[in-house]
């Protein structure tokens, strides 16, 4: 059936990606007037001031006038931005805060402004938009679409509202969308997060669904109930589904089990947003990695992550950035944050454009040993692992073993398996030869028998998500660390008697 919406989607879907080519194509010019623009604007702030931004000319200027930060060394200036006061960071007040929940800090306030807020707003659309620019396939915005997200309700904090990222953002959902937009608002308020999706899947189990969207291991949960509701593949469920969109985590050790819980392949856009900003989206449907948002009030800078714990690493620009390395991420953005560190490592896998992927956490590593094992490695190595096979992961992490009771220490590798693996033990060797391949330390430290090969300990249906449920953190924007340094997340496995 013919409709207007979807027509005229494709008209405007190819303007806004030659808006998007224009500053994709002018990188560091790009780059370059956002920096003098955010300077220029922040120069009167209290921050502006304590760092000299009136005499800062150039990147070198603010390097040498600006240290790096992570939440925890900005929070003096937060907390005045939270105590109600103006001109802190940025100018003004802003208008919201998105909470989040620190790991050493409580819960984190990250203040959104009225220049930053619409970016995480039109990057979410424009991600759509090139989409439907590079496929043609505009037939599902007459659908009915799906964001599995955190509570819109929003509380009051010295006048500014706060709450979680997603919930602020159900606020700016544009009118054309509303109508079409799913669960309602009564149940997306629901807190607690498998009463929210029962509620969700009784919703939306008549619905033309066509784009589902969230973190992929809750929207796993959503299809399981689905398929345990209906009996039938999601894809059966819902004829018209056709885009999954997602962000957060990295889709590829999901997308097996996702796969058979539709029933069909169908097309998928990842987004790299954040509190703090929203960094990138997928532009191409064939090319890894996703364009890096150069034209959203976000200066980058970039430091390899092999020397960010030296005294001063340096930090570079997109100018001199290269493909394949491993960089820790710091922005400076129209929201106040200044050189600031969000955890998160990045790879290049193209500068014309530039185009990233999420490596892992700069905190999330393995190195026990010296080996530095990170995010990127362990989901490829599995992913190559079960490649071909029958075999289907739900969720996993890694810990070190350094103290085993028997032997050399190890990597140990709690997975939880929608269908188990015949042979465990061709498994662990599969896995271990990839990361090998991948990280010359751990080579090292294998060939020198530091270290003997992985092992997998088995977690029983559902233990994840007990696991989550037990600290506190299932559901949202939550995720399972997918490796650890230490022990905390195993030894917790253990005792609450989630391993096989």
């Amino acid at each position: 059936m013919f409709s207007i919406k979807s027509a005229l989607a494709k008209p405007f879907a190819k303007r806004v990606k030659k808006s998007i080519l224009k500053w994709a194509n002018n990188p560091i010019e790009t780059q370059e007037k956002v920096f003098q623009e955010l300077i220029s604007t922040a120069a009167a702030t209290q921050f502006g001031k304590d760092h000299n931004f009136i005499g800062i000319n150039n990147h070198n200027d603010f390097v040498k006038a600006v240290p790096v930060r992570d939440y925890e060394d900005l929070k003096p200036y937060v907390e005045r931005v939270v105590a109600g006061e103006e001109d802190i960071l940025w100018k003004g007040k802003p208008i919201y805060f998105a909470k989040t929940s620190g790991t050493t800090s409580g819960a984190k306030y990250i203040p959104l402004t009225k220049e930053s807020m619409p970016t995480h707003v039109e990057a979410a659309r424009n991600a759509i938009l090139m989409y439907i620019a590079e496929t043609g396939n505009s037939k599902f915005v007459d659908g009915k679409m799906i964001f599995l997200q955190g509570s819109p309700i929003l509380e009051k904090k010295n006048g500014i509202e706060l709450g979680r990222l997603s919930g602020i953002v159900a606020h700016y959902v544009p009118n054309y969308l509303q109508k079409n937009r799913m669960p309602s608002w009564e149940t997306n308020c629901i807190e607690d997060w498998e009463t929210k999706v029962n509620a969700i899947v009784d919703e939306t189990l008549p619905e033309n669904m066509t784009v589902i969207s969230g973190i992929p291991s809750w929207v796993q949960m959503y299809f399981e109930k689905i398929k345990e509701k209906t009996n039938k593949n999601v894809g059966d469920v819902f004829k018209n589904f056709s885009l999954f969109i997602f962000g957060g985590v990295n889709y590829e050790p999901y997308k097996a089990k996702f796969e058979s819980l539709i029933g069909r392949k169908v097309d998928s856009i990842e987004l790299y947003p954040a509190s703090e900003g929203f960094f990138a989206f997928q532009d191409k449907q064939n090319e890894k990695g996703m364009l890096l948002q150069l034209n959203s009030g976000i200066f980058y800078e970039f430091i390899k992550a092999d020397e960010f714990f030296e005294d001063s690493p340096k930090r570079i620009t997109i100018k001199d950035v290269e493909v394949g390395v491993n960089y820790v991420m710091i922005i400076s953005t129209n929201a106040g944050l200044w050189a600031y560190n969000i955890g998160d490592t990045i790879e290049f896998t193209s500068i014309k454009p530039y185009r990233v992927i999420v490596s892992g956490r700069i905190k999330h590593f393995i190195s026990a040993f010296g080996e530095h094992v990170i995010g990127k490695e362990v989901e490829q190595a599995l992913q190559e692992a079960v490649e071909g096979s029958n075999i289907q992961v739900t969720e996993f992490t890694v810990a070190p073993q350094i103290n085993p009771t028997e032997g050399l220490p190890y990597h140990e590798w709690f997975i939880e398996f929608e269908n188990e693996p015949e042979n465990l033990l061709e498994l662990e060797e599969k896995i271990d030869k990839s990361l090998q391949k991948q990280n010359s330390y751990y080579f090292d430290l294998i060939e020198g028998k530091v270290l003997r090969p992985l092992k997998i300990t088995l977690i029983k249906k559902e233990g994840f998500k007990n696991y989550m449920k037990s600290i506190g953190k299932l559901g949202g924007q939550n995720k399972l660390p997918r490796l650890s340094n230490g022990r905390d997340i195993a030894t917790s496995l253990i005792k609450l008697n989630l391993t096989k």
